[in-house]
């Protein structure tokens, strides 16, 4: 099927890049190339590093960008190793990035990637193909208990171990293969007074699973402080997050990274000698307009913040 991914917040986000001419830019998370479109589009001879761990999104970027053959550099990788990307290319630093952390309207449509919880398809949801961890293994290997912590942690779900129980009886007569199966399993786990107002009680647990699999938030703090390492001085990290708990990372690893000093509160004077790295640009986050709510239901609950280099 055809890769569609819409850019969420793209005017805010490109803005607060200050794009300038002969920059270096990376896009962390490519997919179908229209941040990196309009970072491209914005200055004369801008390079850009497009990164994605998804080949669907790199192929259709491909063919997005297009328009400016030799200023693009493609990588089949993820953001997290930043560091080993810019070293393979001979890159020290850069003058900007961006990180949309979103799941795209293609990998969500798209019933053979198993990402969503509103078409049948087997269990997968790995952004990256060539992963080893699919979503069947994490329903069908992980004990009851296990199960249980990750709907917790990663969904936020009250029902974590009544779902993970279900699961687990479920899965002694047969293994649980598809998620239609799955979405079923939820909706019987949890009482009918409970979900009377909710339209998909599935998707706290699709999300927590999807996370597992991908171990999406595990690198982020290492991610954001080894970006920020390879940015120039006034260069800017752009990330949008679209769950509370992506967003709280961002947030504490920025406010983080912005004190330097990591002295205990009671010292009189610091002497870790930790300096500031970066400042926070956006106070508190940037959120979708109006206008693209309308365009893009998907686009409601991001939060855009940046930071800048010191």
């Amino acid at each position: 099927m055809e890769f569609k991914h819409y850019s969420v917040m793209l005017k805010e986000t490109v803005d607060c890049l200050n794009v300038t001419a002969n920059g270096i830019y990376a896009d962390g998370t490519l997919g179908g190339g229209g941040h990196s479109h309009e970072i491209l589009s914005r200055a004369e001879n801008v390079r850009l590093i497009g990164i994605d761990q998804d080949n669907d999104a790199l192929a259709a970027a491909k063919t997005r960008l297009s328009d400016f053959d030799g200023q693009v550099t493609y990588v089949h990788d993820n953001f997290s190793n930043i560091g080993a990307v810019l070293d393979s290319l001979g890159i020290d630093k850069i003058d900007g990035m961006v990180l949309d952390l979103g799941v795209s309207s293609y990998q969500l449509d798209n019933a053979d990637r198993g990402f969503s919880y509103m078409q049948d398809a087997p269990l997968d949801m790995r952004m990256n193909r060539n992963g080893e961890k699919t979503a069947y293994d994490v329903i069908n290997e992980y004990s009851e208990d296990a199960l249980a912590d990750i709907f917790y942690r990663y969904g936020e779900e009250k029902w974590s171990r009544r779902i993970a129980q279900f699961i687990a009886d479920k899965r002694k007569i047969k293994p649980v293969s598809t998620t239609s199966e799955l979405a079923e399993i939820i909706r019987a786990a949890i009482p009918r007074s409970a979900r009377r107002d909710e339209a998909h009680p599935e998707k706290r647990v699709f999300q927590a699973v999807r996370i597992e699999v991908n171990g999406e938030l595990n690198i982020l703090k290492d991610a954001v402080c080894d970006i920020v390492e390879r940015l120039n001085h006034g260069g800017r990290l752009a990330v949008i997050t679209f769950h509370s708990l992506e967003d709280r990372i961002i947030k504490q690893t920025f406010a983080e990274l912005a004190k330097g000093c990591t002295c205990p509160p009671d010292f009189p004077v610091c002497v870790c000698g930790g300096k500031p790295e970066i400042k926070v640009i956006t106070k508190k986050p940037i959120l979708p307009g109006r206008e693209e709510l309308t365009e893009n239901s998907r686009s409601k609950s991001a939060k855009l913040r940046i930071c800048e280099k010191l």
